[in-house]
């Protein structure tokens, strides 16, 4: 468990300050080469065209990681374990830098320029970018499930197989999703709802603790949460919620000294406060996951 946490924090530190390498790295053009050569392997009707073809795309690079990281496990102290987990979390997280992608919509000089910027936490082709509050922040917490935390939980579950299962079954899902037949393209949107669920339950609750409960539990069930189903939707409505409560309460402590609340939420937060808050959410998120992995860790030490 040590082991794991301290991939995940070295890919996280890497990943942040190393924003060149961290482009340059992740590239994934030979996993649209590959779909590509199936789709052209297999123009007939069959089973990479039905809803269980990403089976076939996914299988070969996830055997090979499979069997590189059963063969890592053990020699030198696991230290070779330690370096491929580490690489292969890198190389799964992102692939954009979260951080980067927000602050250049906040700090966009017009219009224009925050609609391009903002295109950029829309990767599906189907989806309009739009900086409106509720849909930014909508936005902010999908790209935070699928960058980052989609990616953590699978690692910290399965280790560089989950992390690589994550970040293929995404692209297939959104990026690679208009070039593939409509059933395989359907058949990995399902795989990646049903990677996403839990990870979003546990975002949700995760929330709850650092922000206002009561308002993230309305949301969340409102919205499906307590329903066995396929759909994601209750993380972002938490989300929006937890954002809405956070900023008038914000407005709130304003008008209690007296102070416009509008002129100093804007001084203070920018153009966009939901935007800040919501990216502000999202890293005490990723703390509260940090510090229950480290809270195995010294648990494992105790016993």
């Amino acid at each position: 468990m040590f082991a794991t946490l301290l991939a995940v924090l070295v890919a996280l530190v890497l990943g942040h300050l190393a924003h060149s390498l961290a482009v340059a790295v992740r590239n994934y053009a030979w996993f649209d080469g590959w779909l590509a050569w199936l789709d052209a392997k297999f123009p007939e009707d069959g089973f990479w065209r039905g809803r269980y073809g990403i089976v076939l795309a996914l299988l070969p690079p996830l055997l090979a990681v499979g069997l590189f990281q059963a063969a890592l496990d053990g020699p030198m102290y696991g230290l070779p374990a330690l370096l491929f987990g580490v690489a292969a979390l890198f190389y799964a997280w992102g692939p954009r830098d979260l951080d980067h992608d927000v602050e250049a919509i906040v700090d966009a000089p017009d219009d224009g320029s925050r609609r391009a910027a903002a295109a950029r936490l829309w990767p599906s082709a189907r989806q309009v970018p739009n900086v409106d509050g509720p849909a930014a922040v909508e936005a902010v917490f999908n790209n935070a499930l699928r960058r980052w935390f989609g990616v953590l939980f699978w690692f910290l579950l399965l280790g560089p197989f989950g992390a690589l299962l994550y970040r293929l079954a995404a692209i297939a899902a959104e990026e690679a999703a208009p070039r593939l037949p409509a059933g395989t393209a359907e058949g990995a949107r399902t795989l990646l709802v049903a990677l996403d669920w839990p990870v979003a339950q546990l975002m949700t609750l995760s929330m709850a603790l650092v922000g206002n409960f009561d308002v993230v539990a309305s949301a969340w069930k409102r919205n499906g949460g307590d329903a066995f189903a396929l759909d994601t939707g209750f993380l972002a409505a938490a989300g929006r919620a937890s954002v809405r409560s956070e900023i008038a309460d914000e407005a709130e402590e304003y008008t209690e000294s007296g102070v416009p609340a509008s002129s100093a939420l804007l001084a203070e937060l920018g153009p966009l406060p939901e935007l800040r808050d919501a990216m502000s959410l999202v890293w005490r998120i990723l703390l509260v996951w940090l510090a229950v992995l480290a809270l195995f860790v010294v648990a494992g030490w105790v016993s």
